[in-house]
């Protein structure tokens, strides 16, 4: 089944776990696309570079944000197995974690992340992913954000 989770309106001022997707314990997750936009920074002189961190493996959950209930894609379908929060200001940790995708967003555009099918991020069982911003914005952004993956098995 396909799933989306989402944040809205969030006012981001820190480094943080834009999103941390956990696999249930009996399926296999993978991560088809990520898509982070902000509209308060506008204009040339608010135009700056962010670093996103795709990272899987983290062992040690954050904190400081909040759940978000993954929407299933399908109507009439079961609910995700998956656990997503969105926003902990405190990042997921220990762990062996590996950075998967490390990419600039320029908060005048969307960060679009829609890999061809070979490249996307398959979670294991129980397996974590993090979504990270690595940067301190110069001053807070509000930002939405969607990421839409699919659970195999379960």
């Amino acid at each position: 089944m396909l799933y989306s989770a989402q944040f809205n309106e969030v006012s981001v001022s820190a480094e943080q776990d834009l999103f941390e997707l956990v696999a249930p314990s009996d399926a296999v997750v993978v991560v088809h696309q990520i898509v982070l936009s902000q509209r308060s920074d506008v204009g040339d002189a608010q135009e700056e570079g962010l670093n996103i961190l795709l990272r899987r493996g983290a062992t040690t959950s954050g904190s400081g944000g909040s759940s978000a209930t993954p929407a299933s894609l399908q109507a009439g379908s079961s609910l995700a197995g998956s656990t997503v929060e969105v926003n902990n200001t405190t990042k997921a940790q220990d762990g062996t974690i590996a950075t998967l995708h490390a990419e600039a967003w320029n908060v005048r555009s969307p960060f679009i992340w829609l890999p061809p099918p070979e490249l996307r991020i398959y979670l294991s069982p129980g397996q974590r992913l993090t979504v990270e911003l690595d940067t301190v914005p110069n001053d807070a952004i509000v930002a939405n954000g969607v990421i839409y993956f699919e659970e195999l098995g379960g």
